[in-house]
C-alpha cells in the first residue's frame, strides 16, 4: 500500500494518506526536538531507528493481547497503521520518578515508584502539555469515562510487558507517554513507542539511554537508541 497526500507533520513524524481510508503510513523522520519543538536538530539514522523500534514494540504489545494500530513494517522508515480518531490526552506511567514529577513534587530522581503513577496530560504543545485529571477530561469531553478506565488499563499492561522486557534486557523502564484513538468503536494504542517517548536507564549505572541525551546535552542520542535496540533484539542495520 502506498501514501498519497500529507495528512499531518508532527516534530518527528509525518502521516499520509493511503488509498484505503482506513489506513495510513506513518513517516519517521531524522528530527530530533525538546521543549516543546523550540530545541531542533536532524540526528542520521534516527528515523529508521525509531521506526523499526516501534515496529519491534507494537509487534510484542499485539502479541500480548494488547489492541494497537500497527499494520506493518513498510521500509525503513515507514510503517502502515490504522487510522484512528485520536483521543488528545496522553497517559503517562512513571515506576521510578525523574523528569516533571521531580519538578513538581520534589521528589529525588530515581525514587521507586510502587505502586508505578499514572497520571494525564493534554496534548498540547502551546500550553507546554499541561496535566489534567479524570474531571478535566470527562467536563471538556476529551474522553468518556468508560474510556479513560480502559486507558489506564491498557497503560498498566503495557507496563507489564515492556518493564519485564527491558529489565531482563539490563534496562529500566523508568516513565513513558502512550497516545490512544478511536477505530470502529474500539480502543486502541496509536502513535509510537521509541526512546523518544520513554525514559530508559542502564539498571546497573543509571546511565541515560532515551531522549535525555538529547534535552540535556550529553551526546550520543542515536547511538543510545541503537544500543537500546540491540539490547532487546530491535533488527537494525549495522
Amino acid at each position: 500500500m502506498k501514501k498519497t497526500t500529507e495528512l499531518y507533520a508532527g516534530k518527528a513524524k509525518t502521516v499520509y494518506h493511503t488509498d484505503d481510508p482506513d489506513k495510513l503510513v506513518m513517516h519517521f523522520r531524522n528530527d530530533t526536538s525538546a521543549f516543546d519543538g523550540e530545541k531542533v536538530e536532524q540526528l542520521d539514522r534516527k528515523g529508521m531507528v525509531n521506526n523499526r523500534f516501534n515496529a519491534f514494540i507494537m509487534q510484542r504489545l499485539q502479541a500480548a493481547g494488547i489492541p494497537v494500530h500497527f499494520e506493518s513494517l513498510l521500509d525503513d522508515t515507514d510503517t502502515l497503521v490504522k487510522r484512528l480518531d485520536m483521543i488528545p490526552v496522553e497517559c503517562v506511567v512513571r515506576n521510578f520518578a525523574a523528569g516533571s514529577l521531580c519538578r513538581r513534587l520534589g521528589v529525588e530522581e530515581g525514587m521507586e515508584l510502587n505502586p508505578p503513577v499514572f497520571e494525564f496530560f493534554l496534548k498540547n504543545d502551546a500550553l507546554h502539555d499541561p496535566m489534567v485529571n479524570e474531571s478535566h477530561v470527562e467536563t471538556f469531553g476529551w474522553a468518556s469515562p468508560q474510556e479513560m478506565v480502559r486507558m489506564r488499563e491498557l497503560s498498566l499492561q503495557v507496563n507489564e510487558v515492556l518493564s519485564k522486557l527491558f529489565r531482563e534486557a539490563g534496562m529500566l523502564l523508568v516513565d513513558y507517554k502512550l497516545e490512544f484513538g478511536r477505530y470502529h468503536g474500539e480502543l486502541l494504542l496509536g502513535d509510537e513507542f521509541s526512546p523518544d517517548g520513554c525514559r530508559l536507564w542502564d539498571a546497573k549505572s543509571r546511565e541515560k539511554l532515551d531522549k535525555d541525551r538529547f534535552r540535556q546535552g550529553l551526546g550520543g542520542v542515536v547511538e543510545a537508541y541503537e544500543e537500546v535496540a540491540r539490547r532487546i533484539g530491535v533488527g537494525i542495520d549495522a
